[in-house]
């Protein structure tokens, strides 16, 4: 693909299916070379971007062991920042493994991104704000069959 392009966003979630779309991203589109004479930077990159759901304390409880009404107000907090750290942990783990994916390719051009938010909604909103010339989402891969029956 053209060797023209300044900023490539691959949106990862975890799943195989967007860890391949950044294995075929890294293989097959070609970045803008940086300008002779200039720093590095003058060349294209690709941002890994992740979008977090916002915290919530729902998601974070069963609802078997909440007796009347949920937690009390002096347990939000501390649910809220236990759900906080969770999420942080996953998403690091999403960055080593797509980061390490980048090493094995010898591309070292990449930043990475974490948004919180609706995907739908944030992955666009990167695109504008990132001036992106390209977005890579992965595809669960569904056949028209498979399509059909969801």
């Amino acid at each position: 693909m053209s060797g023209s392009l300044v900023c490539v966003i691959v949106a990862v979630d975890g799943s195989e299916a967007s860890m391949s779309a950044l294995r075929w991203a890294l293989d097959n589109i070609r970045l803008r070379s940086p300008a002779p004479d200039s720093d590095s930077d003058s060349g294209g990159h690709f941002v890994i971007l992740h979008v977090q759901s916002p915290p919530s304390i729902a998601a974070g409880l069963n609802p078997g062991s909440i007796p009347f009404g949920g937690p009390s107000d002096l347990e939000v907090p501390a649910f809220t920042a236990a759900i906080e750290a969770h999420q942080k942990r996953i998403t690091q783990a999403i960055f080593t493994h797509a980061l390490q994916i980048c090493a094995d390719k010898n591309v070292n051009n990449v930043k990475t991104q974490v948004i919180i938010g609706d995907p739908k909604e944030k992955i666009c909103e990167a695109v504008e704000e990132l001036h992106a010339d390209l977005l890579v989402i992965g595809s669960r891969a569904f056949g028209p069959i498979k399509r059909y029956d969801s």
